[in-house]
């Protein structure tokens, strides 16, 4: 009993550790004067406002909400086929393309942000606001990979042997079957590409930095004029939103298994 209860002790210190960062950003974006003093003096949700009423942060917000739903569609687009690929065709050759897939994220951002740079201006399309759309798309695209292979291991194979059996091409077979199981991963893997490009900062100024801004993009130049209370609350707001996408992931799709866990039957 002692044990267990230590333990809860500890886990809730540890909870509290965590979560004191973020309790101190929340109280500095409700500051009624422009400080960033803790605990705030007076109250005010005005910084919070400012995310939509100031033209040059809802610019940037709407940029980052554009850019991370357009590279995510790109990063599903890209895993989805290769995750069927890995699927259809059990052999050890076919693990190296699901390496290939998983080497963007692999590698370390900086080096990933380099190489979007040295490309894009290569080719003297550097600074356009779609690059880097195309470089998150696949800087992003092994958490889509992950989630929809998991998504394909949990199909039974033998329900594609009976479909093929009754007739069923190839493309009968993902429309009917296939494309239904594993719909909440790719929807899944949707929701982490885009919470993980809403907040990306390195890829997005080494290909557009100068030309567009983001809300990272944002925070960084803004932060050559001093600190305001809106910076906090911009970081309090995206939390929010990083918690409720992950939420709704828990809430109605397959955590567990999203996150690698195996039925006692399926092992």
């Amino acid at each position: 009993m002692s044990g267990r209860f230590l333990s809860r002790v500890f886990f809730a210190a540890l909870a509290l550790f965590l979560a004191l960062p973020l309790v101190v950003i929340a109280g500095v974006a409700l500051n009624e004067k422009k400080t960033l003093a803790f605990p705030p003096q007076g109250l005010s949700a005005d910084w919070y406002l400012q995310i939509f009423t100031d033209d040059a942060w809802r610019a940037a917000l709407v940029h980052s909400v554009l850019i991370a739903a357009s590279s995510a569609l790109i990063s599903v687009a890209i895993a989805a086929p290769l995750a069927w690929f890995l699927w259809r065709r059990v052999a050890p050759w076919a693990r190296i393309v699901q390496v290939l897939g998983l080497s963007p994220f692999i590698l370390p951002p900086v080096i990933t942000a380099l190489g979007a740079l040295s490309f894009w201006a290569t080719i003297g399309l550097y600074g356009q606001p779609w690059t880097v759309v195309i470089s998150h798309g696949i800087f992003f695209v092994s958490l889509p990979l992950v989630t929809i292979t998991l998504g394909f291991a949990t199909i039974d194979r033998e329900i594609i042997e009976a479909g093929t059996t009754m007739g069923a091409d190839d493309r009968t077979l993902l429309k009917t079957i296939v494309f239904p199981l594993i719909r909440p991963y790719l929807i899944s893997g949707f929701a982490f590409a885009f919470v993980l490009s809403l907040n990306e900062y390195i890829v997005a100024y080494m290909t557009i930095g100068f030309t567009l801004e983001t809300i990272p993009i944002k925070i960084f130049n803004a932060l050559r004029y001093g600190y305001t209370p809106t910076m906090a609350s911009v970081s309090v707001f995206f939390v929010l939103v990083a918690v409720t996408v992950f939420g709704l992931v828990a809430r109605f799709g397959d955590l567990p298994k999203l996150l690698g866990a195996w039925d006692e039957g399926e092992r």
